[in-house]
């Protein structure tokens, strides 16, 4: 194929996007890691609940601006480059944590503090909800064709990573810093860390390949741009296949990673420590089975993972989370959820390539991005307030019988849909 790159260009492209990805996530992390600890600077009260509130809402606010960071880096990406969107979306997210980490605390610019803490979340939002498809995209066109599953599953081993770095500074930080210190300005320290990696990531994305299907795109002068209309009127299949596909998926893997560390100290009765330990084993056991079911799909097919995570998340998600609650025992935790992070790794490993598969060169970017955002942020973002809000009322099963039926819809979707493996849009000439 001319012009085509190399297995050596190939691959420093994909370490190069990768490695992205993991820094844009531990700044996206880091945010909630260390909210305890600058939370009195921006959001100054007697009462440390309201202070935690203040900071949990400004996370929100991040987490709202996902699909718009989506809808508007998706197009920038189909129109500029994916090259482009990765290097736009980096930016966005050192900006933020530069910000963060230099503003003054109310007592010294007053209600400037706070405002410049809404508006670096708003940046970073931005940035996170197209780092999504634009790496998705990227990864996936830059991978060959047979091992395109295995290479766009390290798009979740680098979310997960910078999850764990995030977990592992503050954990380093803890353990070299008093307290005092660590309240008054070491929190800052993790951002810095953040914003000076984005700005070597940033001269690293300059300089990375673009990829042949984006090129072949531009080169058809009668290609129609990309665009939220253009997206509604020629695609409307596929944008409600990949919501709906995203719907179980990303709900899972919240309730079963994100949430489960709340659930394991609240209803299961284990102390912080021993439930992050739990939750910090098992991400790392399960970053390690990314690519292992991303190269095995390579081999036998999307389909056939996608609905093993769905028969397996219909069939034991109740189970595993009804033995979770009398588990007194770390190891027996441990393993129950060690089985439900297996169970989808079936989604997450392939979720970014399936997406990309569907949608033509032209509106790719946009296509797995906002879709995805809008599907993320209804089911994944409210993930935790609604298993509360069932533990609340009284009814704690409500919440496993809710991910259950949702993962089963999805379920419905992945066995009616084609196998994007074998009936793939994404270009390699």
């Amino acid at each position: 194929m001319a012009g085509a790159p190399d297995n050596g260009s190939r691959l420093k492209s994909i370490i190069g996007g990768s490695t992205g990805n993991l820094v844009e996530w531990f700044d996206w992390y880091v945010y909630s890691a260390f909210t305890l600890y600058f939370a009195p600077h921006f959001f100054p009260s007697e009462d440390r609940t309201a202070e935690l509130l203040s900071a949990a809402a400004v996370f929100a606010v991040g987490f709202v601006m996902r699909p718009i960071g989506a809808w508007i880096m998706g197009i920038y990406a189909d129109r500029k480059g994916r090259k482009a969107g990765l290097t736009l979306s980096v930016t966005l997210m050192c900006a933020g944590s530069l910000i963060i980490a230099c503003t003054p605390g109310y007592e010294t610019i007053g209600l400037a503090a706070p405002a410049l803490l809404v508006l670096a979340r708003l940046m970073q939002g931005l940035s996170v909800g197209g780092e999504y498809g634009a790496s998705a995209t990227y990864l996936s066109e830059m991978a060959g064709k047979s091992r395109r599953g295995f290479f766009s599953a390290f798009q979740y081993v680098t979310l997960i990573s910078g999850q764990l770095l995030a977990i592992m500074v503050l954990l380093i930080l803890q353990s070299v810093m008093d307290k005092p210190a660590l309240e008054a300005w070491g929190w800052r320290i993790p951002f810095v860390v953040g914003a000076v990696l984005a700005v070597v990531v940033f001269y690293l994305r300059r300089g990375l390949a673009e990829t042949e299907s984006f090129k072949n795109a531009k080169a058809g002068g009668d290609t129609p741009k990309s665009g939220f209309l253009a997206l509604l009127k020629n695609h409307p299949r596929e944008t409600a296949l990949v919501m709906l596909l995203t719907a179980g998926g990303t709900l899972a893997f919240y309730a079963y990673s994100i949430y489960m560390q709340k659930f394991l100290v609240n209803t299961s009765g284990f102390s912080k420590e021993v439930a992050t330990q739990i939750n910090a084993v098992t991400l790392f056991v399960f970053m390690l089975l990314q690519p292992i079911a991303g190269g095995l799909s390579d081999r036998i097919g999307r389909k056939p993972l996608m609905v093993a995570f769905g028969v397996a998340g219909v069939l034991f998600t109740y189970p595993i989370f009804s033995a979770l609650e009398g588990t007194r025992n770390p190891l027996t935790a441990g393993l129950l959820v060690m089985a439900a992070l297996i169970i989808v790794t079936g989604y997450t490993s392939i979720n970014a390539v399936v997406k990309a598969e569907l949608f033509p060169a032209h509106i790719r970017a946009l296509g797995v991005a906002l879709p995805y955002a809008l599907a993320n942020t209804i089911f994944g973002g409210t993930a935790e307030y609604v298993a509360l809000s069932f533990k609340k009322h009284g009814w704690e099963q409500g919440f496993y019988w809710y991910v259950t039926v949702m993962i089963g819809i999805s379920l419905i979707v992945y066995l009616r849909m084609r196998d994007t493996g074998r009936n793939s849009l994404i270009s390699e000439d």
